[in-house]
């Protein structure tokens, strides 16, 4: 019987040339390229390794190992994983040929996936417990018990594509991840810092066992997943295939923008809803707005996921990026909290004519859609901020001058005052995001000391974060020097400002309600 392979080779004879030793050098040469330049970031890592245990920093590593590798397991449950080209999955997916073969490629990929994911989580771990004797030892343990987090989640990932009993138990994994994440975080800040500290400090013995469990959990999972492959049905593979071509091409004409079309249109389309009347009470823009607060509301994994993400610029702080990476945390995580409240803006600005149909203007309408990701961002960023305040992970005096004046009338100011003050900048930063254009690949490169960057993708990037930036610096200010009256009302004044000026930009009347943001 004809395999997958000589298929594969029979149409590569046919359309393309053969293979040259050129190719092949080419190939190992830019292999033997990536090697180089990624071991002196490696060899920086392992430098940088600490000898003593701090149980905090512990604690918010293993927090953040956790979360990585339970958005991993779910990025995986989401894309397939087992997933092939658009020609195998046109023309080898539904033929008669083994199925383990015309996926065989594809196992390997994410074989090579899971080593170098896996070497990354252990060197976070090492990086995050540290090695106080036997570094190399505790390396090679570590980078073991990495790879085999690594190899087993994928391997359950695709045990779950093959049966829905499995997918189950991925849900239930993740799950389990996220509140060990939970769990650790509430050890780290507590009475719990003996027992991470017993963790960090554990002889080398103990490592290897460790090490040597996960290894035998992971190799008795990847062969009964290999044993499940020629089982995945081929809708499941098709599907995955679908969506990483999507993806594919999102990213070769860089354009990510339509990644958000994509993913929206494609968890709508498979749900039945309820037909409803708008609430009488409602007139206008705020019955066109409330539509936003539905579409969130019919999403409960996505609030779930905001309210529990807030605890995330502590563990940055805590796990070693200080109060630099808390605050690249804290504006990152504030900004995606309120554009997941502008999907109705999205809409806007890619159908102009249906919101015209809507029979309401630009401007109310874009200031009744800011309402929501305010409240969004606002309470996100008081979360946190209160979270860093109660923690102490950032050294900055916080102080609350009464007078105005610098005088002696002071007393403690907590930093989430900030929080409600910012929500109005944070919403005219989401909505500027959701409305921008795709990336204009037309524009020129500028020339920098890593070498050419297209001004383009950069531009496309900025959009958004300039204007939430420029309407909290003055939250930025009292972040990073203490919190003072007088900042507290120009960051309340710039707030209101910014989002004013983006929607006064708006054409009161027009045939566009999307303005050229």
């Amino acid at each position: 019987m004809t395999g997958a392979a000589e298929v594969r080779t029979f149409v590569r004879g046919r359309g393309r040339r053969r293979p040259t030793w050129t190719d092949r050098y080419s190939t190992l040469l830019g292999i033997g390229m990536l090697v180089l330049l990624a071991f002196p970031a490696i060899d920086h890592m392992v430098s940088a390794v600490p000898r003593e245990v701090d149980p905090a920093r512990a604690g918010a590593g293993l927090a953040l190992i956790a979360l990585l590798v339970a958005g991993s397991l779910a990025a995986a449950r989401a894309f397939g994983p087992v997933a092939v080209s658009a020609a195998d999955a046109a023309w080898l997916v539904l033929s008669p040929l083994p199925r383990r073969g015309v996926l065989a490629r594809t196992l390997l990929v994410l074989g090579v996936v899971c080593a170098v994911g896996g070497a990354a989580v252990g060197l976070g771990l090492l990086g995050a417990l540290g090695a106080s004797d036997e570094l190399p030892l505790r390396l090679l343990t570590a980078v073991v018990i990495g790879t085999a987090w690594t190899l087993g989640g994928m391997s359950a990932a695709v045990l779950a594509q093959a049966w829905q009993t499995w997918d189950g138990r991925l849900v239930t994994t993740i799950i389990a991840l996220a509140v060990a994440a939970v769990a650790v975080t509430a050890m780290s800040m507590g009475p719990g810092q003996g027992s991470l500290a017993w963790i960090a400090s554990a002889p080398v013995a103990a490592w290897s066992a460790a090490a040597t469990a996960s290894a035998a959990v992971a190799a008795a999972l990847t062969g009964r997943a290999w044993t499940a492959v020629p089982r995945i049905p081929a809708r499941a593979v098709l599907d995955a295939s679908a969506r990483t071509g999507n993806v594919t091409a999102a990213v070769g004409v860089m354009d990510p923008s339509s990644l958000t079309w994509i993913a929206e249109d494609a968890h709508w389309r498979s749900r039945v809803l309820r037909s409803r009347a708008w609430p009488s009470r409602l007139r206008g823009v705020a019955a066109v707005a409330w539509l936003d607060w539905r579409r969130l509301a019919r999403r409960p994994g996505r609030l779930a996921l905001v309210a529990a993400t807030p605890v995330l610029p502590v563990l940055a702080a805590r796990a070693g990026g200080g109060t630099s990476g808390a605050l690249i945390v804290l504006a990152v995580g504030a900004l995606a909290a309120a554009a997941t409240g502008t999907a109705g803006a999205c809409r806007d600005a890619g159908d102009p004519a249906l919101a015209r149909l809507l029979g309401s203007g630009p401007r109310a309408l874009l200031a009744a859609r800011a309402v929501l990701p305010a409240l969004l961002g606002g309470a996100w960023l008081t979360l946190a901020l209160a979270a860093l305040d109660l923690s102490g992970s950032l050294n900055i005096p916080g102080s609350l001058d009464i007078s105005g004046s610098g005088g002696p009338l002071r007393t403690p100011g907590p930093l989430w005052l900030l929080g409600p003050l910012c929500a109005p900048a944070l919403a005219a930063g989401a909505l500027r995001l959701a409305r921008r254009r795709p990336i204009d690949h037309a524009m020129p490169a500028l020339d920098t000391v890593i070498g050419m960057v297209p001004l383009g993708p950069v531009l496309w990037a900025l959009t958004g974060a300039d204007i939430a930036l420029l309407g909290c610096l003055p939250a930025l200010t009292a972040i990073t020097g203490g919190v003072t009256a007088p900042l507290l009302a120009a960051q309340a004044v710039s707030g209101a400002a910014v989002l004013a000026a983006l929607c006064f930009k708006v054409p009161a009347h027009g045939a566009r309600l999307a303005a050229h943001t």
